[in-house]
């Protein structure tokens, strides 16, 4: 199984860009997993917030592929403690046989169509948080995951 983080726009602040570099690396010690950016929309201000939603959709549509199993971060998905995030990645690991797309997506959220094709959706918080610190947090949570399930020292409860 390969883990995929696909969001939309690329992360504009070194700090998280080299955060999420240095997890993305520690993860990929267990899995396969990466990050894909959907390049960001270009002249927003003339669209509504439902036309930017379906050209966002749109791409990330086209970013998927066939046999991928589809989760989407939404704020009204299943939330999660780390132990059972860590848990539900060992039952994907077991279960999923192609890609495990987890879709961030832009400013405004998903289209019908991307939620339409979505297998599920988690939370990371109730809380509402940056597109770009979203990004550090998740791949944060992943790298949590593998230790634990891999009884690493990095989590403690």
């Amino acid at each position: 199984m390969k883990t995929t983080l696909l969001v939309v726009g690329r992360t504009v602040e070194q700090h998280y860009i080299t955060a999420i570099n240095d997890y993305i690396q520690r993860t990929k010690r267990f899995i396969t997993f990466d990050m894909e950016v959907i390049p960001e929309l270009k002249n927003t201000k003339s669209l509504s917030m439902d036309q930017q939603k379906e050209k966002e959709g749109e791409l990330i549509l086209k970013a998927l592929q066939p046999g991928d199993v589809i989760v989407l971060l939404d704020e009204h998905g299943k939330e999660m403690r780390s132990l059972e995030f860590a848990d539900y990645m060992k039952r994907k690991m077991n279960t999923v046989n192609k890609r495990l797309v987890f879709v961030i997506g832009g400013p405004y959220g998903f289209s019908e169509k991307v939620y339409q094709v979505a297998n599920e959706k988690i939370s990371m918080s109730k809380m509402t948080f940056s597109h770009q610190m979203i990004r550090l947090i998740f791949v944060e949570q992943i790298y949590r995951a593998m230790t634990i399930l891999n009884g690493g020292p990095y989590h403690h409860e």
